[in-house]
């Protein structure tokens, strides 16, 4: 019997650690009694709603999306600025963004109603790589690229260990490709500004085994069930 927060998560309603917010919050019950978090249900058995409405499981759906910049990585916004969601025109189902990119920043964002494979995918234990492509101001140095894959100094502590390659530095920009498998709060702007190379342009080429090519800023696609395989194989599913 899974755990209720995982069901939540399973069905499509909500990631795991959201769920939880909303078991706490009293939003949820079993068999018509409050809800309390970690408690098992089985399904098909149970009956489970969230503010009176009826949860049923969802056939799973996997997006990638290249995110375009000036959308914020949230379902609604409450400043009324566009949102991820609003270029997932035609998806045959509710889904939820798997982790953030800023709204500057463009690129490979995952978008599923499979809560429990996008709780592993940005939980710290797996480790699970980002690649990014990072125009910085200034002409960066080998032994400054150095510093950024043995880990700098940030507000939050140390960061992990990155790959860190130029692939072009001129007088005035430096283009970098970073490979990090943590998911610090604007991490990658945070070290490239620790090492004195402010960040001006950011795109996440890859998130995991999940690339962007062939898509346009603001263009999706369903990922292959390969491409399934490959996430799930990487948090161990």
């Amino acid at each position: 019997m899974p755990r209720l927060q995982k069901y939540l998560a399973e069905c499509g309603i909500a990631s795991r650690r959201a769920a939880e917010r909303l078991i706490a919050a009293g939003r949820v019950t079993v068999n018509g009694g409050a809800a309390v978090i970690a408690q098992d249900v089985t399904p098909g058995t149970d009956t489970v709603c969230v503010d009176g409405r009826l949860v049923r499981p969802n056939d799973k759906v996997y997006v990638v999306l290249n995110k375009p910049e000036g959308t914020v990585t949230t379902a609604k916004d409450t400043h009324g600025r566009p949102t991820v969601l609003d270029c997932l025109k035609g998806v045959r189902a509710r889904v939820f963004p798997v982790g953030r990119l800023d709204m500057d920043v463009e690129g490979v964002l995952l978008l599923t109603n499979d809560g429990e494979l996008a709780y592993r995918l940005t939980h710290p234990r797996f480790e699970v790589e980002k690649v990014y492509l990072a125009w910085v101001h200034g002409c960066m140095k080998p032994e400054t690229a150095l510093l950024l894959e043995k880990g700098v100094r940030l507000d939050d502590g140390l960061s992990a260990p990155a790959r860190a390659v130029i692939l072009s530095a001129g007088q005035e920009t430096t283009l970098l490709r970073l490979h990090l498998h943590e998911g610090r709060k604007r991490e990658v702007k945070r070290m490239c500004a620790a090492v004195g190379y402010p960040v001006k342009t950011l795109h996440r080429v890859a998130f995991g085994n999940i690339q962007d090519k062939g898509l346009r800023p603001g263009e999706w696609r369903y990922l292959s069930e390969r491409e399934i395989e490959g996430l799930r194989a990487l948090v161990r599913l």
